[in-house]
């Protein structure tokens, strides 16, 4: 699917500015955020898997740390 006209001329722009071709600026982009979702789907499944073993932090213990190392 093309881009529409004013994001292909963000790009090119933002692309220019980094001495890059918009093609390779897109590929950048893309790259970080496939990485960047691959890292939250983990997250999230290390999360699940740590509550189905009930292996997790109360509420009330996270609110109490928070507000411990906001004091000090």
């Amino acid at each position: 699917m093309p881009l529409q006209p004013e994001k292909e001329a963000q790009l090119a722009e933002i692309a220019a500015k980094k001495g890059l071709h918009p093609d390779q600026l897109a590929e950048q982009v893309i790259t970080r955020y496939l990485e960047g979702d691959k890292r939250f789907v983990e997250a999230i499944n290390l999360g699940l898997a740590a509550s189905a073993r009930e292996d997790f932090v109360e509420h009330e213990d996270v609110v109490r740390k928070v507000k411990q190392i906001l004091r000090d």
